[in-house]
């Protein structure tokens, strides 16, 4: 046998490896880190990236099932003086490692997310330690609500008298990367009255405005200790949804300039002052699609279902999600929750009514303007 030749023992070793090697793989793409007492360090790759987005990519109303209209066209229609309903955003993106070389994909588990960030999962207990990389234009970070922080991991500059290491996190330049260390104590996590898990957002915050409506906005979810999986999500609940209400305004975008030059028709004639033109920028949208044009929101009778319904935005952005045809226990039986600019409501779903059902807000102008959407409730395993 020549000394290149692999032997029955080395051939062992190797398949070893092998399997080692994608067992770290799989652990990266989960979260799931070292253990420290008992206590899991979940690492996320996370970079900010630019991309275009089209809130309308099916080009239709999908709740009447027919083409746009005037109504419609006032936000999704292209023109000489119009952006239509594709724009240039900053998103926050999940990588399998921290080359920032491949994306993990979302799936149909959270393919309805649309433009928001990955879902970070965490256990009371845990460590999340986020890495974290600038590749837009512009300086960027982020901003965590609900967990523990030091300085130099809120993702926020202002004059809070902290200088070297403490401001490092406050922004990163394009091309750069920083590391945000958050701790999970049981404040973070569900109170005694809550559910077994509870959301939290984060989002871009060197300009809080401009980061936001750029696109830069994502969710923390947070279980109680003893009650998650492996990989943070809550092991009383079968499918876990993110619906974010929000009237982006792409006129206070830090791509605004931008979106003229590249998709009015004819860019010198926009007048960004121009009340109309303003109007057709507002995207009354959730999860960053308009008139039901998202992938929309799949489960079966009987299953445990946890919605995560948060807001975002300004003072038109007071909404009202309903869904028709189920209830939800928020933590009262309801079929309709409110939600404020900045905050979260977790209602738990078990749907007894199959079909396909409306979910939208109730507000009349925001209905007229499309925050509209759609969830499938498909008969049991059983039927």
């Amino acid at each position: 046998m020549s000394s290149g030749s692999l032997t029955q023992p080395r051939v062992r070793a190797l398949a070893i490896s092998l399997i080692l090697a994608a067992a770290l793989t799989i652990t990266a793409c989960l979260g799931i880190g070292d253990h420290e007492g008992g206590k899991r360090t979940r690492t996320f790759y996370i970079a900010a990236d630019e991309v275009s987005w089209d809130y309308a990519p099916q080009h239709r109303n999908r709740i009447t099932g027919h083409a746009f209209g005037a109504r419609e066209n006032v936000f999704v229609k292209r023109g000489p003086d119009r952006i239509g309903s594709v724009y240039r955003k900053s998103v926050y993106r999940r990588y399998t490692d921290a080359s920032f070389t491949k994306l993990v994909p979302r799936g149909r588990t959270w393919a309805h997310l649309g433009f928001l960030g990955p879902t970070i999962h965490a256990e009371v207990g845990d460590t999340i330690r986020v890495v974290f990389k600038n590749n837009t234009r512009y300086a960027a970070s982020i901003h965590p609500h609900g967990v523990f922080y030091e300085k130099s991991a809120e993702g926020a500059p202002y004059a809070d008298g902290t200088s070297g290491r403490d401001k490092a996190d406050d922004m990163v330049r394009t091309g750069k990367t920083h590391t945000y260390i958050w701790k999970v104590p049981e404040r973070a996590g569900p109170a005694g009255h809550d559910e077994s898990s509870v959301a939290w957002m984060y989002h871009g915050h060197v300009n809080e405005v401009a980061d936001t409506y750029s696109g830069l906005m994502g969710t923390i979810v947070i279980t109680r200790a003893g009650e998650a999986r492996p990989d943070g999500t809550p092991k009383d609940v079968d499918r876990e949804f993110v619906a974010t209400y929000w009237v982006v305004d792409e006129n206070q975008s830090r791509y605004l300039a931008r979106n003229v030059r590249r998709y009015a028709r004819r860019p010198r004639s926009v007048n960004i002052d121009d009340e109309a033109f303003a109007e057709s920028n507002l995207m009354h949208s959730i999860n960053g699609y308009i008139y039901a044009n998202g992938p929309g929101f799949r489960m079966r009778k009987g299953e445990r279902v946890r919605w995560y319904v948060m807001g975002m935005g300004s003072e038109v952005d007071l909404h009202t999600p309903h869904w028709h045809g189920n209830t939800v226990t928020a933590p009262m039986r309801t079929d309709v929750v409110s939600v404020l600019p900045a905050t979260m409501v977790t209602a738990d779903m078990q749907p007894d009514d199959p079909g396909r059902w409306l979910f939208h807000c109730h507000i009349a102008d925001h209905i007229t303007a499309g925050m509209q959407s759609l969830y499938d409730v498909k008969p049991d395993r059983g039927s």
